[in-house]
């Protein structure tokens, strides 16, 4: 299913518009992300910057084009963590598992009509307590791309959006130079408490999940 109301501009344009690897590190990635998911990789600039943290991504984009291109240039930078794949990921999923991922890229596309799909879906791939980067162009029509302002979100109701579809606050709304804003979510990190309350695995595998380090539960005395 079609998300650009327009083709792409040409790579080196393209470019112009972003510097990848600090948008990532606003908004939440670091060298501790082992795997990723992107939803639109377009020429690959962000599936890149990923890569080049250490992460391996799966690069899903609708357009063949796309995806040669992506593949092409991570053939070219030796990175063999990353996999580019024709897929309409809005249709039909991204085909990737369960609680799968430590990261999800949606970037540039939750203007779509079909956005509340793909934030259920990320948020199905993520594994708890993992981070959605979400990007988007700014609420300003002097913008060089970006989508009409009649679908553009504004960040507030974007942001708005994205926490009602079942995620956590990760970071604040953030301005990315020049064209850009973003923010950061969680999947929330305790999902195992709600299936087995009583269960100390299931607590202590879901602090893990959260990064909140705890010293190890006392065992519990024996009864009489």
């Amino acid at each position: 299913m079609k998300t650009r109301e327009s083709g792409m501009p040409e790579e080196a344009l393209w470019e112009t518009f972003f510097d990848a690897r600090r948008v990532l590190a606003a908004l939440g990635f670091g060298s501790e992300v082992r795997s990723v998911a992107e939803f639109g990789c377009g020429y690959g600039t962000f599936t890149m910057a990923a890569a080049e943290f250490g992460a391996a991504v799966t690069a899903l984009d609708i357009d063949p084009q796309m995806v040669d291109r992506a593949r092409a240039r991570a053939v070219a930078a030796g990175l063999a963590g990353v996999r580019c794949e024709l897929r309409d990921f809005v249709e039909h999923g991204s085909g990737l598992a369960d609680d799968g991922v430590d990261y999800v890229m949606l970037f540039n596309i939750l203007h779509a009509a079909e956005a509340d799909r793909m934030l259920a879906e990320a948020r199905r791939i993520l594994k708890p307590g993992g981070l959605v980067g979400v990007m988007h162009w700014n609420y300003d029509p002097t913008t060089p791309r970006g989508p009409s302002m009649t679908i553009r979100p504004r960040p507030q109701d974007l942001h708005h959006r994205v926490l009602n579809a079942g995620f956590d606050r990760a970071t604040e709304i953030v301005d990315l130079p020049p064209y850009h804003y973003g923010f950061a979510v969680r999947k929330p990190a305790l999902k195992g408490l709600a299936e087995a309350p009583n269960s100390l695995p299931a607590l202590q595998a879901a602090l893990l999940w959260s990064g909140i380090s705890r010293p190890p539960l006392p065992p519990a005395d024996p009864l009489p």
